[in-house]
């Protein structure tokens, strides 16, 4: 997933339409239009109202000018930024009606995608130090997973499978009804699949799955002594992964025990949105 120097705003079109659409229904902004006459401007400043991690300007802008090009959006931060409170985000000057009418939606994307980010950076910094590398994973929101794994790549984190077509994971249910691991592995390669990942939950299953040819295999729902074991017996051979309760007080001690990548869901299922605002100034 890009940076925002990388950024291509219009792969999220179809996300970013649908939330205009939820938001104006079929009447349009009826109170903009009945209050503001129609060749009034608004200018103002996009805030932080906390501190957080910039996530979502580049889609932000997108919004706007989706509804009026003579919106001027100038950012004051960029995304991947550690702001304080009160930072200015951007500056936004244009037709106050469609800008107005603009601004929800593109404060939502901003605030929920800043929220993943922020989120994001505290488990990078949690496991700082330890050579583990953040995965996130695809519990995500419907709809949303390209948005919120760009605001967790934004965060730090390393962007782990996009969808079911990105990689090979055999989990417990693949291995209960192709009868064993072995036996999944096998005909995943009969299928032509490679960089195969084996979910394991027990020690005697990680040590089949490495007899079996597994090409990295992930330690599911383990005790960090458990863990600890399963990396002394994969003995570098194999990249591995932690998956599973993994949060901001028991991440350090996992990332510990020499695993390759922490997973955590948490990054996109549980971040909480930051609070950001639009506010009338009319002078930057």
């Amino acid at each position: 997933m890009p940076i925002e120097s990388e950024l291509d705003v219009s792969q999220f079109d179809a996300i970013i339409d649908a939330a205009i659409a939820e938001d104006l229904g079929q009447g349009g902004d009826i109170t903009s239009r009945a209050v503001i006459p129609p060749d009034v401007k608004f200018a103002g400043v996009m805030a932080a109202r906390e501190h957080l991690v910039c996530a979502g300007l580049p889609l932000a802008e997108h919004v706007f000018q989706k509804f009026s090009k003579k919106i001027i959006f100038e950012p004051k931060s960029r995304d991947g930024s550690h702001v304080g409170k009160g930072y200015p985000l951007a500056y936004i000057e244009g037709p106050a009606v469609e800008l107005l009418a603009a601004e929800r939606t593109a404060i939502n994307i901003v605030q929920h995608l800043s929220g993943i980010a922020t989120l994001t950076r505290k488990y990078v910094a949690a496991i700082q130090g330890t050579g583990a590398i953040l995965l996130d994973t695809r519990k995500t929101v419907p709809g949303l997973r390209t948005l919120q794994k760009y605001a967790t790549h934004v965060g730090g984190a390393t962007n782990h499978r996009m969808r079911l077509d990105d990689g090979v994971l055999i989990k417990d249910n693949h291995v209960a009804v192709a009868g064993g691991i072995a036996e999944a592995i096998r005909r995943t390669r009969e299928a032509g699949l490679t960089d195969v990942e084996v979910e394991c939950d027990t020690l005697e299953q990680v040590a089949e799955a490495i007899e079996a040819g597994a090409d990295s295999i992930l330690f599911d729902n383990m005790s960090v002594e458990m863990m600890t074991q399963g990396v002394a017996m994969v003995a570098g051979r194999v990249p591995t992964e932690a998956s599973g309760n993994v949060n901001l007080k028991t991440i350090r001690a996992i990332a510990e025990t020499g695993v390759t990548y922490v997973s955590v869901g948490r990054l996109t299922h549980s971040a909480t949105a930051v609070n950001i605002g639009l506010d009338y100034e009319p002078h930057q």
